[in-house]
């Protein structure tokens, strides 16, 4: 069923909607998890292109993921984490083909038209881009 599945993080309460979901199934399938937070500020975009120093964002974001992934290592879990630099749903997609994940778990705050455009359609913009299942958890 599912071996590799991706889980974007955005630093948020909403990651523990999606783990909440996901846990229950990455038990169930055997499933390797893998973490991903993508930087989107200036200095994340600027990063290689300008050899720039991290920023503290994405050295909080480094901080993140490593703690969700001791906490779900602890758990049991097979579990990698990464932190991408850069338009979210472009490092999402990418990150996908290249990690052969067969899953993508992610949340969705559920705006709606003017929304979508002035807030970003990370989601949407995955879901259409992308050939494997894309599970969507509406976030609390």
């Amino acid at each position: 069923m599912y071996h590799n599945i991706l889980i974007p993080l955005e630093n948020s309460p909403a990651d523990a909607t999606i783990l909440a979901h996901i846990k229950p199934l990455a038990r169930m399938t055997g499933a390797k998890l893998l973490l991903v937070h993508v930087a989107d500020g200036w200095v994340a975009r600027n990063f290689n292109q300008l050899q720039l120093a991290e920023s503290q964002e994405m050295k909080e974001d480094r901080v993140y993921l490593e703690k969700r992934q001791r906490e779900l290592t602890n758990e049991g879990f097979s579990c990698d984490a990464m932190l991408a630099l850069g338009e979210p749903s472009d490092e999402i997609i990418k990150l996908a083909r290249e990690k052969n994940v067969d899953l993508i778990a992610m949340t969705t705050h559920g705006h709606r038209f003017i929304s979508d455009v002035l807030y970003g359609a990370t989601a949407d913009k995955v879901r259409h881009a992308v050939d494997i299942p894309v599970l969507l958890v509406r976030a609390k």
